[in-house]
C-alpha cells in the first residue's frame, strides 16, 4: 500500500473499511450505509469505490464488495477484526503496570506493615503520568477521527 493509499484511510472511509473487515463477507452499499450511519447509499458507494480504487476492496459479480487486502492503518492496531488506536493499547499496558505496582505497594503497607520504598512510589507516579498521557492522546485521536468523520460526511456527500 502506498502513502497515497494510506491517506485514503481516514474519517468515514476508515469506518467503512473497518466495518468491511469486521463483516468478513460481501456487503453492498445499503448495508454499509445502515451500519456506518451514512446519509445515503450513494455516499456509501462513493467510499466503497474509493477503497476499490485503492485496491483494498474487490467488487464481485453481484455488485457487492469484499475486503481484498487487510492493511495496517497508521496509528492503529488490528486486534482480531477490531481496529484499536495504538495509543489506547499503550495506555492499557501502563494501566496494568500501575495496577501491579499498586498491589505491591498495598501489600507492603497493609500485609508487611512496612512503608513502601520511595523508589517504588516514584515509579508508580511516573507510570500513572504515562498512562494518563497515552489515554488522553488516544482519546484526542479518537475525537479527531470522529470530527473528521462528521466533516467528511458533509463534504463527501455527492447528493449535496
Amino acid at each position: 500500500m502506498t502513502n497515497a493509499d494510506a491517506e485514503t484511510l481516514e474519517g468515514k472511509t476508515l469506518s467503512v473499511y473497518s466495518y468491511m473487515v469486521k463483516e468478513g463477507k460481501p456487503v453492498g452499499p445499503r448495508e454499509v450505509m445502515r451500519a456506518i450511519n451514512l446519509s445515503s447509499p450513494s455516499v456509501a458507494y462513493w467510499h466503497l469505490q474509493k477503497l476499490e480504487t485503492s485496491r483494498l476492496l474487490q467488487k464481485n459479480q453481484y455488485g457487492e464488495y469484499i475486503v481484498k487486502e487487510k492493511v495496517s492503518v497508521t496509528g492503529h492496531l488490528w486486534i482480531g477484526k477490531n481496529l484499536v488506536p495504538r495509543l489506547m493499547c499503550y495506555a492499557l499496558f501502563f494501566l496494568g503496570v500501575v495496577g501491579t505496582e499498586m498491589v505491591i505497594i498495598a501489600s507492603q503497607y497493609f500485609l508487611l506493615k512496612e512503608t513502601p520504598s520511595l523508589d517504588l512510589v516514584y515509579l508508580a507516579v511516573t507510570n500513572v503520568v504515562a498512562t494518563t498521557l497515552f489515554l488522553g492522546e488516544g482519546l484526542l485521536m479518537r475525537r479527531k477521527n470522529k470530527t473528521a468523520q462528521r466533516a467528511n460526511k458533509d463534504t463527501c456527500d455527492p447528493t449535496k
